[in-house]
């Protein structure tokens, strides 16, 4: 059951260093014992890096509810990859784990720290298939569509890339 003060959150896991597959599952613990009650997880899908050359991903989306604020989930994520092993060097660089909050309830948050629903998201490939494995039909604040559409759309949108190159 969940708790009136309890906030259902989206939150897409990634690792590209070390035992990638044991990162995510360290995270999915860790993010437990730091009070997300996780109740769904896609299965793990390997996918290419975007930004400098580096090895490929395994990347999550995982839900459950959380019952602080924004501002103290994304603390404690950032807590939880620093004692990972994470070290901000490089935008889009390799990380033992890297956990992006996708969303959190219906809220929209622009702030230079904290940009929620993820800014990138409807152009991330690497989220939305885990994520429309698991919630195809959730509307994502702010962007009115569902993850299932967002989906489509960056299909049909490669689409017509690869058509106009190949022209």
């Amino acid at each position: 059951m969940i708790a009136p003060t309890d906030i259902r959150v989206y939150l897409a896991l990634g690792s590209n260093l070390g035992d990638r597959a044991a990162a995510l599952e360290d995270a999915r613990v860790r993010l437990i014992a730091e009070g997300v009650k996780l109740d769904r997880a896609s299965s793990v899908i390997e996918t290419p890096p975007v930004g400098p050359p580096q090895p490929d991903y395994l990347n999550q989306v995982v839900t459950g509810t959380f019952a602080g604020s924004p501002r103290e989930l994304l603390d404690r994520i950032h807590a939880i990859e620093r004692s990972m092993g994470r070290v901000r060097t490089e935008r889009w660089g390799p990380r033992t784990i890297d956990i992006d909050i996708l969303t959190f309830g219906d809220t929209v948050i622009d702030e230079p720290a904290l940009t929620i629903p993820h800014p990138e998201l409807a152009a991330r490939d690497f989220v939305l298939r885990p994520w429309a494995e698991i919630a195809p039909e959730y509307v994502v604040p702010g962007v009115d569509a569902t993850v299932a559409a967002l989906l489509a759309r960056l299909a049909s949108s490669r689409a017509a890339r690869t058509e106009t190159r190949s022209q």
